[in-house]
């Protein structure tokens, strides 16, 4: 790395465990954080019992927090699985809340792996959901999944790791906008990896933020299952590898910011739960100020 202005974590803590008062251990893996209107967090995620079992994971975990680092409440499932609806599974939720609704992208799965759907469920209370009826807002692979929803300008932007081609290639982190978080445009290429294959890849989780002026996209699992990359950009729309500008051991890591702090999450298979670590980044460049003649 040519720089030493990293993005960087602080020690992670547990915050929460949905295994307690269960008979036996449960993950939680991607999720999302979301505050409602009162001041309440509420946190949705992937949930399973141990050991990992993507395949049959059903049901979104819903926990609730007067704090964000907790104590958390464990509430009824916030969705379950709907065969009718298309879903096989429900993997990678993300919340956020537009003038009093609250809007929940995840992937719904299907039969075609090569053109798995992205599906949205709102609701007024993050407590009740209801699905779309017009059906999966598009299909894309392979397994396409973890969105991630950021308003940039006028538009909303929806990043989602995938494959450069429906049926394999390069895994890539691909995003299409929108002016109503209803109706998606044509998939763009945010960052294209140089690794390739099919199913699970090093561009799961992804998350951008922008801070001094610069964007961070968060991808992971890089190296390894506990390991979220960063790269840095002028630009939400196109990263690059050589452009990395942090590590952080976390996995399906989110960012979240609590009044003037920004915090990363971790969790994941055999993670005991979701963990929160404070996170840094980088003084922004200056800017020289121009001398008179």
């Amino acid at each position: 790395m040519a720089t030493r202005e990293v993005v960087r974590a602080g020690a992670f803590a547990r915050v929460y465990d949905p295994s307690a008062g269960e008979p036996h251990p449960w993950y939680i893996n991607d999720h999302t954080v979301v505050r409602d209107a009162s001041g309440r967090w509420h946190l949705f995620g992937i949930t399973h019992p141990e050991p990992a079992d993507p395949f049959h994971e059903i049901e979104f975990a819903h926990a609730t927090a007067h704090r964000l680092h907790g104590p958390w409440t464990k509430q009824a499932p916030a969705l379950t699985v709907d065969r009718d609806y298309g879903e096989t599974h429900l993997w990678a939720p993300h919340v956020i809340g537009v003038g009093g609704r609250y809007y929940m992208f995840y992937a719904g799965g299907g039969v075609d792996r090569t053109a798995a759907a992205m599906n949205l469920a709102t609701s007024r209370d993050l407590y009740h959901w209801t699905r779309s009826r017009s059906g999966p807002l598009f299909r894309d692979g392979y397994d396409a999944r973890d969105p991630m929803v950021l308003r940039i300008g006028e538009q909303w932007v929806m990043y989602y790791c995938a494959t450069s081609a429906p049926r394999g290639g390069h895994h890539v982190v691909a995003y299409r906008t929108s002016g109503d978080l209803v109706h998606w445009g044509d998939r763009h290429i945010a960052y294209t990896d140089p690794s390739s294959g099919t199913e699970a890849g090093n561009t799961e989780s992804p998350f951008v933020v922008q801070h001094g002026g610069r964007w961070y996209l968060f991808i992971g699992p890089r190296p390894h299952y506990l390991g979220t990359d960063v790269f840095r950009s002028d630009t939400p729309y196109q990263f690059r590898i050589g452009d990395k500008a942090g590590h952080i051991a976390a996995h399906a890591a989110e960012l979240v910011r609590d009044d003037d702090r920004w915090w990363i999450t971790s969790a994941g298979w055999a993670q005991g739960g979701v963990h929160l670590a404070p996170l840094t980044f980088p003084n922004p460049p200056s800017v020289t100020a121009s001398v008179p003649r």
